[in-house]
């Protein structure tokens, strides 16, 4: 964390601080991007970073990327409605080729600690009208 807050410019006041309590630090890329990048600690996101895969952003550089199936469940999970739009962009990109199987396996417990299960119900109609 210290590395990347040495890098890249926190997007909030005390970001470092949040990101001890919700396991997300909140930086900016110099073109002003804004990242959101997470400090793993549950067994889903061990296996997040097990599926990951690397995609060239450069001649010599490379950033480690979520699947889009794992992009789908973090979305769903943070459930706010930027996070819904980016949501409906993936199911429309990636239509019939998303694990819908492992989305659910994934996402389900999430959300039963959370006490959202209705975001499950919300994803499968944002998932039936992507593959229309």
């Amino acid at each position: 964390m210290d590395a990347l807050l040495g890098s890249f410019r926190p997007r909030i006041e005390d970001s470092r601080s949040l990101a001890l309590i919700r396991r997300v630090l909140l930086i900016q890329a110099r073109n002003g991007v804004p990242l959101d990048v997470s400090l793993g600690a549950l067994p889903f996101e061990e296996r997040l970073i097990e599926r990951s895969s690397e995609y060239p952003i450069g001649p010599a550089a490379t950033l480690t990327t979520c699947s889009a199936e794992d992009l789908v469940v973090l979305k769903t999970f943070a459930g706010r409605d930027v996070d819904w739009l980016d949501v409906r962009g993936v199911a429309v990109r990636q239509a019939s080729r998303l694990d819908q199987t492992l989305i659910f396996h994934e996402l389900e417990p999430l959300l039963a600690l959370k006490g959202a299960s209705e975001s499950a119900d919300r994803l499968r109609g944002i998932l039936r009208t992507a593959h229309e």
